[in-house]
């Protein structure tokens, strides 16, 4: 399958395909060639990884991670909302995973948004989103934030291996951030 950076979105609109059409065919040539790798949903290395959803982060290449290795959560800008700690707590809790790796990176959408955002989309749609956009102008501090939400969070058994990174779109490296400042 080619990538949007192959492939052209009008010549898409010419053929009639549609970038879904694609990945269901994909999809398809991947299931005849399928074979049961008998894993279960435990991964394999106990770690659960909690990244940006930013298309450049090919987190199992950088991570020289395989399938079944981790759990991987991703949202817009990694961040460590209600929704992820649920997500972390049935990690650790039904599925054993005992450490945490934060991943932001660099030239974040979330860097050039404000919480206005959702006061458009109220006039846009005429109700307020219920969730926070969670913009931040520090990258550095944003991960510590996220530290401090997984490490203070009482609904998780294992705080004690949490670790967050920025990861440098243009040089393919993490760089950590220490958690004090």
């Amino acid at each position: 399958m080619t990538t949007s950076a192959h492939h052209s979105p009008d010549a898409e609109a010419l053929a009639g395909d549609t970038v879904i059409d694609r990945l269901v065919e994909a999809n398809r040539r991947y299931a005849a060639g399928f074979k049961d790798p008998g894993m279960d949903a435990r991964p394999v290395l106990r770690v659960a990884v909690v990244a940006c959803m930013d298309a450049r982060l090919d987190l199992h290449d950088a991570l020289g991670l395989e399938l079944g290795d981790c759990h991987t959560i991703r949202n817009a800008g990694g961040v460590v909302t209600d929704d992820v700690i649920r997500s972390l707590t049935i990690s650790q809790r039904a599925l054993g995973t005992r450490s945490v790796i934060l991943i932001h990176h660099t030239g974040c959408g979330l860097e050039s948004l404000t919480e206005d955002f959702r006061h458009e989309l109220e006039d846009e749609v005429g109700q307020r989103p219920p969730w926070a956009v969670e913009a931040f102008r520090d990258v550095d501090q944003d991960v510590r934030q996220s530290m401090q939400r997984v490490r203070t969070s009482p609904f998780l058994l294992h705080t004690d291996h949490v670790r967050g990174f920025v990861f440098d779109v243009k040089q393919g490296e993490l760089r950590e951030i220490d958690p004090t400042g």
